[in-house]
């Protein structure tokens, strides 16, 4: 007689499959095993995020590959300035043959949506996507269609060209759980991509690891990691000393911050603390883990003046002060 499968068991091998997720993507992208790690956080902790990263750094091949390694429908939508909010949560057609208007669904129903260079696409485009994000819900005509779950937005901005582009308002920026930048390869990553690209034996064929229901479950496993009270007011005073610094003896810093971190910043910080000791295979939390991901939950909320501007100081900088200024054994 077999013995019953126990939740730490359980445990125990979701953690063993969300490492041979790296090793899956691996197959087909090199490197970017940081966007990837991202990624899975953002997905276990029901966040969304904002790649940002220069053309070719193969953004939609690895949001495409972890789909096909989690089992997840994916759709990806180019943002375009002619780009209508129809044609992204979808509309009512009318249907000729039964003389009535019938709801045709868009991109948007799926579970994990790339939304490609989502500043080219004017506000209310933008807005449609945020509100989907927001509420796991679509309003078409006079019917809510709930999202299927999960349900995961990568959107992608390109730093370099900046022109005809509508940047998102710092509100909705700060609807994203984390804005990761994606660099350039190394030296050997782009020798091995190049070397592949040119092999006529290259195989993208990929193994799904994970179901809908082991991510529903990981997720829980996630939220049953224990974080102490000493790291839960540590995340608190990092996000207080981006909006009063003075406070905190950064007189330079309170110089060049305009405003600071949101209530968005405290929480999400928290959730994705929680998945770095997961994927450790830790059921709690430590003081590293709070600052492995404080930069990518930070940098895009704090928001910076022209001083900073002018001086070349940016917001990767102003989160290094505050991680070297506040130590977690005064709190």
């Amino acid at each position: 007689m077999e013995e019953p499968v126990t939740d730490n068991d359980r445990k125990q091998d979701h953690q063993k499959k969300i490492q041979q997720v790296f090793n899956e993507v691996g197959k087909v992208v090199v490197g970017q095993q940081y966007m990837v790690n991202r990624l899975l956080v953002g997905l276990f902790t029901n966040g969304h995020i904002l790649l940002e990263g220069v053309p070719g750094l193969a953004k939609t091949l690895t949001v495409n590959t972890l789909s096909r390694v989690l089992h997840l429908g994916f759709r990806r939508i180019q943002f375009t300035p002619d780009l209508l909010p129809a044609d992204l949560i979808g509309t009512m057609i009318y249907n000729q043959q039964n003389y009535e208007f019938e709801v045709k669904k868009g991109p948007i129903f799926s579970n994990i949506i790339l939304a490609d260079e989502v500043n080219r696409s004017p506000a209310k485009v933008q807005s449609a996507l945020l509100e989907a994000m927001q509420e796991k819900q679509v309003t078409i005509g006079e019917t809510t269609f709930p999202l299927d779950r999960p349900f995961l937005v990568l959107a992608t901005q390109n730093p370099v060209d900046q022109e005809g582009t509508y940047p998102l308002p710092e509100a909705q920026v700060d609807r994203f759980m984390m804005k990761v930048y994606v660099d350039y390869p190394t030296k050997a990553e782009e020798l091995e991509v190049m070397r592949r690209m040119a092999s006529s034996n290259y195989d993208a064929t990929v193994n799904a690891l994970l179901t809908k229901e082991d991510i529903h479950q990981i997720r829980q496993e996630i939220n049953s990691v224990k974080i102490s009270e000493s790291l839960e007011k540590y995340i608190i005073e990092l996000v207080f000393a981006t909006r009063q610094p003075k406070d905190y003896g950064l007189k330079d810093e309170a110089r060049f911050i305009e405003f600071g971190a949101s209530p968005r910043a405290s929480i999400n910080m928290h959730m994705a603390a929680k998945a770095i000791a997961y994927f450790d295979q830790r059921d709690y939390v430590l003081p590293e883990d709070v600052k492995e991901v404080a930069e990518d939950v930070l940098n895009h909320r704090i928001i910076l003046n022209y001083e900073a501007e002018a001086e070349g100081v940016g917001t990767k900088d102003i989160i290094r002060n505050i991680l070297n200024k506040i130590p977690i054994n005064t709190i």
